[in-house]
């Protein structure tokens, strides 16, 4: 990456940070996923900012920006989009869904059915929607950030492991200091701050970061570290399912795209250290519980696991 690729991204990142206050690694992570051209789920109670940091993220990339809210009543057609008669020309014509945008907010994912949930697995995974048959192409670069409230369970239905194992990373934002939080009551006195963000980079800068992000350097005994963590959770007895091969691939990338924040050209052992919890915690199954319960004792379990894996010099 050059550097005024660098320059660029030190931009978007102070741009983001302006709104979202004391949190520099939500903000950090979030860019993980977008240079990763991944996915994103944050997951925290209402009211700390989840639905913020999607709207600072997609104000500061020039691109379209769809907020969809989930509900119980929502469809896969409201989704995707539908093919409706059209009775001058006698064919159906394939309306787009609001899916069709740069960055998709997924308000709240967990209150729709899964039937609903699972119009996002073929767009998240191959950045593509089939319709009556029919294949089409989103936008590029794309990126889904989806929000839920872990702590809330009347009218949720649980994001199953397949739809979980299309986010790169599983964030918390926490509640801010009390500092921060005096700052947000006062930059909020006149408004919303968010709305007077100016985009910093466009989509097609974004899609040569990604390219540029890809050429980062992984050193054989990396991926081999790497390889190490992923091999510890299926042997693990406290597992009944570890990490796929799929959730390998995202830590490898999401490894480069930190080495790339940080203006490296090669990957470290603490770009895979610091990403394993948050790129592999959701994707493991403990037993004697759901993967979408017992949280803390998920990302307790995979930092212990890591720390049993020898560190490559």
């Amino acid at each position: 990456m050059n550097s005024e690729q660098q320059t660029l991204l030190r931009q978007l990142e102070e741009n983001i940070r302006r709104v979202v206050l004391g949190k520099p690694e939500v903000v950090r992570h979030c860019l993980v996923a977008l240079l990763a051209g991944e996915h994103i789920l944050l997951e925290d109670v209402p009211g700390v900012g989840k639905t913020l940091v999607g709207k600072a993220l997609s104000k500061s990339v020039s691109g379209d920006f769809c907020r969809l809210q989930f509900g119980p009543d929502l469809l896969p057609s409201d989704i995707v989009g539908s093919s409706i008669f059209n009775a001058k020309s006698s064919e159906f014509v394939f309306h787009q869904g609001p899916i069709f945008a740069n960055i998709v907010l997924a308000d709240e994912i967990n209150r729709a059915p899964p039937r609903t949930q699972s119009a996002l697995l073929e767009a998240m995974s191959d950045g593509q929607v089939s319709v009556d048959g029919q294949t089409y192409r989103l936008p590029s670069p794309f990126l889904v950030i989806a929000t839920q409230n872990p702590f809330e369970f009347e009218g949720t239905y649980a994001l199953p492991e397949s739809q979980l194992d299309r986010f790169l990373l599983r964030i918390s934002i926490g509640y801010p200091t009390r500092a921060d939080e005096r700052q947000v009551l006062t930059s909020h006195r006149m408004g919303q701050p968010v709305e007077q963000l100016k985009a910093v980079v466009t989509g097609e800068q974004v899609l040569r970061f990604q390219a540029a992000v890809r050429e980062v350097v992984v050193e054989e005994s990396i991926a081999d570290y790497l390889l190490d963590i992923v091999d510890a959770t299926r042997k693990c007895d406290e597992l009944s399912v570890g990490v796929s091969t799929r959730g390998a691939l995202s830590l490898y990338r999401a490894a480069q795209a930190s080495a790339a924040l940080d203006g490296r050209a090669f990957v470290t052992p603490d770009d895979v250290k610091q990403l394993a919890v948050p790129a592999l915690s959701h994707r493991v199954i403990a037993r004697g519980y759901a993967s979408g319960q017992q949280r803390a004792a998920l990302e307790a379990l995979i930092r212990r696991l890591v720390g049993t894996v020898r560190v490559p010099i």
